[in-house]
């Protein structure tokens, strides 16, 4: 293990972070407020940034797999805590330290889970701060420093693959690295870009705007209003949202290829996309099915498919109380968020492929309990998916609710009744936000036991798991 190469690539993640904390010091300057905060964050981040980076400068080999696993962790567990530190020297806040980490690591990871209270209340260099983390996680600064390592002597490729999803991590947008580093933060940025023009359109001021571009696009489901999107009352605002949430839950890849090709065949001829697009339209019809009893006269059509499409794509947004709804509807679309978007994408839950390509694995089984001697294969947009993957992927899936169920059990066994310890396990896992019970609205009235063992499923659920795994067995620091 290269711990000299994992330094020197911490200290270049934290480094760029550090600059990035530019923009709220600018947005400090601009609405006057005190910039002492932003400053200090600014300083102590950057320090430790060239504290790591210096020393290990001249080191120029190349990232093997396990560097590129435990780099990718150390991003997500690194930068929660570092970002940790606006929120603690914050007056207002008087946030603990868990408090401070469960809010960053809710940025970071594009949960949505929030400890504020009073969000509204809180100046607007702090709201874009939340915003900002939320724009950078979705994509993954990792991404941004694929494009930086070739020009430091340092490859990348397996950075790259311990970030990206297992079933599209070989998905590259070009033979360089580099390329598809920048080709992905190019679909982002212009998405993001268009979010904002759109939304300030729609009524929303520039800063509220910019601010919910960031969490759209990335999926993540932080607001500058405790209301959410409820806040504006406007049916165009939460059209203008259902949009960019379900381009931002595809994979990007197919944005870039739909510009580079021109043709809408990208998307059409996609098999999760199709799936996607699927099981959004199937929880529509059931809703839709429950609804002619009259048992939700009271709730207006587009409120419940807003809901539908922001739990079904992990963001998390919110335009009214859901936790009023009857129990079918709050439980259809809290088991969409275990879906989750498409691999590839900023959302959580265990992705649409998977889920896909097991149904498909369960539908292969019982034709061969009728047909023992049949030759059955599993396809993926025309291609055979092999065995191994197949497996790796059931694996996955029982991981995931092992991993579920432990951790509510857990939280049960702290104090918390079934449907908070429930709801948030699931909100955090899936990397979704809203939960129910104690941590409906926000998750402050949790003990910090909970917080802290909800912050870790958020960064679990955003690792996919198996990242995570990898690192804690023998196996892997065996050599």
């Amino acid at each position: 293990m290269n711990y000299y190469q994992i330094l020197k690539i911490t200290g270049i993640i934290l480094l760029i972070f550090s600059l990035f904390i530019l923009i709220p010091i600018s947005a400090a300057f601009f609405y006057g407020e005190s910039i002492d905060n932003f400053l200090q964050s600014f300083l102590i981040i950057f320090f430790v940034g060239l504290l790591a980076y210096f020393p290990n400068k001249k080191e120029r080999s190349q990232i093997k797999i396990r560097e590129g696993f435990l780099i990718v962790a150390i991003f997500w567990f690194v930068l929660s805590f570092f970002g940790a530190i606006p929120f603690l020297m914050d007056e207002s806040l008087k946030f603990s330290l868990v408090d401070a980490v469960f809010e960053s690591a809710s940025g970071w990871t594009t949960t949505g889970a929030t400890v504020v209270s009073n969000i509204d209340n809180l100046n607007k260099p702090l709201l874009l701060y939340r915003q900002l983390l939320q724009w950078l996680g979705g994509i993954g600064i990792v991404v941004l420093v694929l494009a930086i390592l070739p020009i430091l002597g340092v490859g990348g490729m397996y950075l790259y693959k311990a970030e990206t999803s297992s079933p599209v991590k070989d998905n590259k947008l070009s033979p360089r690295i580099t390329e598809t580093a920048k080709s992905l933060w190019g679909v982002y940025i212009v998405l993001t870009i268009a979010c904002a023009v759109l939304y300030k359109i729609a009524g929303m001021s520039y800063f509220d705007a910019i601010g919910h571009s960031f969490s759209t696009v990335s999926i993540g489901g932080f607001s500058t209003h405790d209301a959410s999107i409820g806040f504006y009352s406007s049916d165009l605002i939460k059209i203008i949202c259902m949009v960019f949430m379900f381009l931002s839950a595809l994979n990007f890849v197919l944005h870039f290829l739909f510009y580079k090709n021109k043709s809408l065949t990208v998307y059409t001829s996609n098999s999760e996309m199709k799936s996607f697009l699927l099981i959004i339209i199937i929880l529509l019809l059931l809703v839709a099915i429950f609804s002619t009893g009259g048992r939700t006269q009271s709730l207006e059509s587009i409120d419940i498919m807003f809901h539908i499409l922001s739990f079904a794509t992990t963001s998390g947004f919110t335009v009214s109380n859901y936790s009023n709804w009857p129990t079918f509807i709050i439980t259809i679309v809290f088991l969409s968020s275990f879906v989750g978007a498409c691999a590839g994408s900023a959302g959580g839950g265990m992705k649409v492929i998977r889920f896909t390509i097991a149904l498909k694995s369960i539908k292969k089984q019982l034709l061969k309990v009728i047909h023992p001697k049949a030759e059955i294969t599993i396809k993926v947009n025309d291609k055979k998916v092999d065995d191994m993957t197949i497996e790796t992927i059931l694996s996955f899936i029982i991981l995931y609710i092992i991993l579920f169920f432990t951790a509510s059990i857990l939280i049960m066994l702290s104090g918390h009744d079934v449907v908070t310890s429930f709801s948030s396990v699931a909100a955090c896992i899936n990397n979704l936000g809203p939960a129910l019970g104690d941590a409906y609205g926000n998750y402050a009235s949790l003990n910090d036991f909970s917080k802290s063992l909800l912050l870790l499923m958020m960064i679990i659920g955003r690792l996919e798991i198996f990242t995570f795994i990898i690192l804690i067995t023998k196996y892997f620091w065996k050599y």
